[in-house]
């Protein structure tokens, strides 16, 4: 059985210290085993009292992020591992072990062409060396590979799994995202047991960010295919309840979804259950 988790912006805008500790207190009330973490501002995150409220509430945490723009790492390599390193030390704080999400670029930027292969290249080095840093401290790395109106390093999960056997560590794994696929794959089922051997991590997301299950999103390839993968990682919600400040630019996010907060997760968990449980997942 697998681990179910949601994304805190399920039901706040911004992690603030106050935020932060409601939407922990909320995963754990409507049954989520973790939530994962925005770590967008290490340096304002507030690990001690995180940690406090993580145990009070029983849950555990994963953290995800996004690059700065003056840390895209094929352009500042050294910015980009000072800020990965950063968010290491907030996430091991509070006793998590997982850093995912869009690890190895900024949103938002793009050059006018395709990714080169000196850019990857220095993906390439710059993520082994973090790898290596956090496997010292037993953590593991989800890269995530984002649409072409979002960035334009990685858009394929084919591309994403290439840099990750590049790299060749083996804390370091693939974290697909079901609303990215449904811009950018053919389907769901053949990427996601392609990458089979690399995937760790998805975001369970809808094609309008909204309620899972209400969208594009071919749910039946998705749970097929992850059967067929052998996956053994966790289902995690992400429905964006409010649109956040600092992403709103990058991700075109411009409405809040139909519905609130209370029943993005509480339907949101029960779809992935019963479509988990469907399938012997």
């Amino acid at each position: 059985m697998p681990k179910y988790g949601a994304h805190a912006f399920v039901w706040i805008d911004e992690w603030t210290t106050e935020k932060g500790n409601r939407a922990i207190a909320a995963a754990a009330q409507q049954g989520f085993d973790f939530i994962e973490i925005p770590l967008l501002k290490p340096h304002e995150f507030d690990a001690a009292s995180h940690q406090k409220a993580l145990a009070e509430a029983g849950i555990y945490a994963t953290a995800s992020l996004v690059l700065p723009k003056d840390a895209h790492m094929p352009a500042q390599p050294k910015r980009a591992k000072q800020f990965l390193m950063s968010a290491l030390d907030k996430l091991e704080a509070v006793g998590g072990n997982y850093l995912c999400g869009c690890i190895a670029y900024a949103l938002g930027v793009f050059t006018g062409a395709p990714p080169t292969n000196a850019e990857r290249r220095t993906v390439i080095d710059t993520l082994g060396e973090v790898a290596a840093e956090a496997k010292k401290r037993g953590m593991t790395l989800g890269l995530e590979v984002v649409n072409r109106y979002e960035g334009y390093v990685y858009n394929a999960l084919a591309d994403g799994r290439a840099t990750i056997k590049a790299i060749g560590a083996d804390n370091i794994e693939l974290h697909a995202d079901t609303y990215q696929m449904n811009i950018e794959e053919e389907g769901f089922y053949k990427p996601l047991v392609e990458c089979a051997d690399v995937l760790g991590y998805i975001h369970m997301s809808e094609s309008h960010r909204g309620l899972v299950g209400t969208g594009t999103v071919n749910w039946d390839e998705v749970f097929r295919g992850l059967v067929d993968a052998h996956y053994k990682g966790p289902l995690v919600l992400e429905s964006f309840a409010a649109i956040n400040p600092d992403l709103i630019a990058a991700t075109r996010l411009w409405r809040p979804p139909k519905q609130d907060a209370a029943i993005l997760a509480r339907e949101g968990l029960a779809f992935m259950r019963t479509g988990a449980e469907r399938v012997g997942l």
